[in-house]
């Protein structure tokens, strides 16, 4: 391994921005893939993402900034993918370079539609990655707090405790606090599944639903959460760590997520494609409930959460009348 190893961050949204931000702290050149060539000039010109997170001012002079996706992925030895799940694939046809030997992080929070896998998972079957080569980076932790410096929390999970310090390490600063963990399945299993409970959180408050219910709705979240995830991977594991229960909270309970946002317009009326269409940004928790649903028909996890969620998104149900249902499920 390479005593000063080259960074890549793959993505040109607000949470690839705030990576960039971080990495840029403590190194002197990173690599930064992203598919908007008048995104990168003005970067270029004007120091900043004009389109996320434009308040972060970088220095250019430490971007290797490209439209290229191979020389990105040439350049590092490790690799940030932080781009839509829905997108991967489409990203990952105009690969030519090889991918042995490196490292890759995934900060996607949700699950490749075309394999219905996790990334991790995604890039161990179909790109021969060995789990030790794959990590996964969550929170909790929202892209807008890292632009304003507050102080945020990073988990770093990988197979491999060293390539997780190291990721940690140079993540880390001031503001920002990172801890490693070796349940890279599950932790990212949580980042996925956080997402349709934020939605379902926005449905809630949408439709009138209090602070009360919101209290019960994500204490049974969480337990249909630890749920979930043993059945796909059980290990030993406290499901109110940060990684899974502090990432749920911030997700389902902060003004800058965009799934709870996106579950708000449904609750207040709007269809899919209409709250889809008003929103800039993408909302993973609605892919990641029909991929969550599909998998737990195999699973056969008690989840009537995502079952109401995946009723309403995906079968047309009255919110209203799926929500008064759900009420006499949760306890």
């Amino acid at each position: 391994m390479n005593e000063h190893p080259k960074f890549a961050v793959i993505g040109g949204g607000s949470w690839a921005t705030a990576i960039a931000k971080m990495l840029c702290v403590n190194l002197e050149e990173i690599a930064w893939y992203m598919r908007n060539e008048s995104a990168i000039e003005h970067i270029k010109k004007f120091k900043h993402n004009p389109n996320y997170l434009s308040s972060v001012e970088f220095d250019t002079k430490k971007l290797k900034l490209t439209s290229n996706i191979n020389e990105a992925v040439k350049y590092a030895d490790y690799i940030i993918f932080a781009i839509p799940s829905a997108f991967l694939s489409g990203e990952l046809e105009h690969f030519t370079e090889s991918l042995d030997g490196k490292i890759i992080f995934s900060a996607i929070k949700g699950i490749v539609p075309e394999t219905s896998l996790i990334v991790g998972e995604h890039f161990h079957e179909k790109y021969n990655i060995p789990y030790d080569n794959i990590g996964v980076i969550t929170g909790p932790c929202h892209a807008e707090e890292v632009a304003m410096e507050r102080l945020s929390y990073l988990t770093i999970a990988c197979g491999d405790s060293q390539k997780a310090k190291i990721m940690a390490h140079n993540l880390s600063g001031n503001y920002i606090k990172a801890k490693i963990s070796d349940d890279i399945i599950g932790t990212e299993y949580a980042a996925m599944l956080k997402n349709i409970y934020a939605i379902a959180a926005g449905m809630a408050h949408g439709l009138g639903y209090g602070d009360n219910f919101q209290a019960l709705l994500m204490s049974n979240a969480i337990r249909e959460m630890k749920k979930f995830i043993r059945k796909v991977h059980k290990m030993k594991r406290n499901i109110n760590d940060s990684a899974y229960l502090g990432d749920l909270l911030v997700t389902g309970y902060s003004i800058f997520s965009r799934n709870r946002m996106f579950g708000n317009m449904i609750g207040k009326g709007y269809t899919v494609k209409s709250a889809m269409m008003e929103m800039s940004m993408v909302a993973e928790g609605y892919y990641a409930t029909n991929s969550a649903y599909k998998l737990n028909e195999g699973l056969r996890a008690k989840t009537p959460i995502i079952d109401a969620v995946y009723g309403i998104l995906y079968e047309g149900k009255e919110p209203k009348k799926v929500f008064r249902k759900l009420t006499e499920k949760l306890n």
